[in-house]
């Protein structure tokens, strides 16, 4: 079987086959979300997403419970997937299964289930990119972003500027050099006692503080690239809540502290400063007019704010994904493997669980 030059993990299909994919079943277990979705002809028919509760007492995501827990949850949700769908699963014409980036042990779960589905079905198997999943998942509203457009994806693991000229191509412009912003959130917010995750959370302290209280450090804002740190950032929170004894374990934490919703409303607005500043000059120095973001921060309300204000300014048109195709879901799956799907690809059996992939 030829293989597909410009994305060795995709083939061009030998085997007879319809003209065109419709009813596509998607599943995605990168991380700790058990999801599995039915799309018909791009729209969602269902989208479940079982999210593992039992990484909050240990601050982060363990990664053998997660894999575990996809083991035991992979094929009820199916099951509620086919039938919220109203369909079943003789009426699905096609799989699609995230095989990376992620955690290698939760990958394996749910792309050997695909695999699995789609042999003993007879049917083609297709093996998404989860960050072109979090592209993507802007596609599934009824308002689409017009190519070429800015995505800038944020996300717990990755944060990634890149210019999209057309479907399934695109060029990174830039990417974070240390920290995602996602990743920056939930360390910040273990400093700070809030708990996991520790995004919604600041987002929600933030509210009722103030985001000038404190000049937190917007790393890399005047450089003349893309790429982003947010590590400097964690720092100078951590030397903030060091100097003015609010560490967990000096004798006044930061989780009482009248100080708390300042600290967050302040380290929020320089996340969200760096990454529209970045954005917007990327926007500028490309002449597009629609912007995508996507991936769990874009949930973000002062992202959300913040990015809308820019579009009203810079006569642009800004994309975010309802908030239930933020995190980490199949649907967003499935929509990218439809595309691919009825472009003529298809992923070998053998294709293996990738951790370290990228987009670009």
């Amino acid at each position: 079987m030829k293989q597909f030059e410009d994305n060795p993990p995709f083939q061009y299909l030998t085997i007879l086959m319809k003209n065109n994919i419709d009813i596509v079943l998607g599943i995605e277990t990168s991380c700790d979300e058990t999801s599995v979705a039915v799309l018909d002809k791009g729209t969602v028919r269902s989208n479940i997403i079982s999210s593992q509760v039992v990484h909050k007492e240990y601050g982060g995501v363990v990664p053998e419970l997660a894999s575990r827990a996809h083991m035991k949850m992979i094929v009820p949700i199916m099951n509620a997937a086919l039938e919220q769908a109203g369909v079943s699963q003789d009426d699905i014409e096609a799989v699609a299964a995230v095989y990376g980036p992620g955690l290698v042990g939760a990958l394996l779960v749910g792309l050997n289930f695909g695999k699995s589905l789609a042999w003993s079905r007879g049917i083609p198997f297709i093996g998404v990119n989860h960050m072109e999943g979090h592209i993507y998942s802007t596609f599934l509203e009824d308002e689409k972003p017009e190519y070429p457009f800015i995505c800038l994806t944020v996300s717990g693991g990755h944060t990634d500027l890149l210019y999209i000229k057309e479907p399934l191509h695109y060029e990174r412009l830039g990417r974070t050099r240390d920290d995602a912003a996602g990743e920056a959130f939930d360390k910040v917010a273990k400093m700070l006692g809030i708990g996991y995750p520790g995004g919604p959370v600041i987002d929600k302290l933030a509210l009722d503080g103030n985001p000038g209280a404190i000049q937190f450090p917007r790393s890399y804002s005047q450089a003349d690239h893309y790429d982003f740190s947010f590590s400097g950032l964690k720092t100078s929170v951590l030397y903030y809540l060091r100097d003015r004894k609010l560490l967990a374990g000096s004798g006044s934490p930061v989780a009482q502290s009248p100080e708390l919703n300042d600290i967050c409303a302040s380290f929020q607005e320089a996340v969200v400063d760096t990454l529209m500043e970045k954005t917007r000059r990327a926007v500028t120095q490309h002449g597009v007019k629609h912007v995508a973001v996507a991936g769990g921060v874009s949930a973000n309300s002062r992202l959300r704010e913040a990015f809308r204000k820019m579009a009203a300014m810079d006569n642009i048109t800004v994309y975010f994904p309802p908030p239930e195709y933020c995190t980490d879901n199949a649907a967003m799956a499935a929509y990218a493997g439809w595309l691919r799907l009825n472009k003529g690809e298809t992923s070998p059996l053998s294709l293996a669980a990738v951790p370290n992939l990228n987009v670009a």
